[in-house]
């Protein structure tokens, strides 16, 4: 497996009076504080443009810079399959494990990356979490992102999902409106979940299917926050069959792990305005086989 090309982590500092060491050990929990200040030994860390050490005390304004050297990433599926293309518009459907771009350690292996082998101007209008499969939407050009993206803030994008929930529905139909918001977590520093204090969210799940100890939902997503069916349909008491984060009410389970994957969800089907033609359409992702359904 070869390295990729490395990268730079930039952070803008918002209020100073913290040395970097204690800024790096407090934003940035996945590494523990010998580790940064092994990174900062060894040249890896700049402040403005100079290699700093451990006790350099930070000021609102500056700019920090981590230069993490070439890593070698996690393996993961990195096919697609293109869904429509057109001058503007690129719709592919994602593998279950695939980033849709850079972050937790992934760089190279991300769809964005691999799409933009072929469509170099491809950009993503929405991500799927790594262990989510489907449709994903690209623009090809910046007019056609701008006016979708302005429909997908107006609420004028019918996104729709396919889920298998653990538990038979005791209904057909669940309009959820459970908050959703950051909290602490001890091992990830924080996570989104069910939160009083967290953002307004809607979904409606209706059953397609009730299996012996589980139900197949068709979920529509009316807003877009993070995680947003693994915590729903858990806070109604039915977390995705294989979710490793997300326990029954919505919380995150305490012992989770960074880079979640294992629960059945698929980005299903994407209804818009096509921003050239004005066209309405209507885009489907063929499901796994886990989560098809016989009408």
């Amino acid at each position: 497996m070869t390295l990729n090309d490395g990268y730079a982590y930039t952070s803008h500092i918002q209020r100073g009076g913290l040395t970097v060491l204690e800024f790096l050990t407090s934003e940035f929990r996945h590494s523990s504080r010998e580790v940064w200040a092994a990174r900062l030994a060894t040249g890896e860390i700049e402040l403005d443009g100079v290699t700093v050490g451990v006790d350099t005390v930070l000021s609102a304004g500056q700019t920090l810079v981590w230069h993490r050297p070439p890593w070698r990433e996690e393996t993961v599926p990195l096919s697609f399959e293109v869904l429509f293309e057109d001058a503007d518009l690129l719709a592919v459907s994602k593998p279950a494990g695939l980033p849709t771009v850079p972050g937790g350690g992934f760089l190279n292996h991300t769809l964005l990356s691999v799409v933009r082998g072929r469509w170099p101007a491809a950009s993503p209008l929405h991500r799927l979490g790594r262990g989510t499969s489907g449709l994903v939407l690209c623009c090809l050009t910046s007019r056609a992102g701008a006016a979708l993206l302005a429909d997908w803030r107006a609420q004028r994008v019918q996104k729709v999902y396919l889920a298998l929930a653990s538990g038979v529905a005791a209904q057909d139909v669940f309009e959820i409106r459970t908050p959703i918001g950051p909290i602490p977590h001890a091992k990830l520093g924080e996570v989104f979940a069910a939160s009083p204090a967290g953002k307004a969210a809607r979904s409606v799940a209706r059953v397609l299917e009730r299996r012996q100890d589980s139900t197949l939902f068709e979920v529509e997503i009316f807003t877009g926050r993070p995680h947003q069916i693994r915590i729903h349909l858990a806070s109604i008491g039915q977390p995705l069959v294989g979710d490793p984060l997300y326990a029954p009410g919505g919380s995150p389970l305490p012992e989770a792990l960074p880079g979640d994957v294992g629960y059945h969800l698929h980005a299903w089907k994407l209804t818009f305005t096509h921003p050239a033609s004005g066209k309405a359409m209507t885009l489907t992702a063929p499901p796994p086989a886990i989560l098809e359904h016989e009408s």
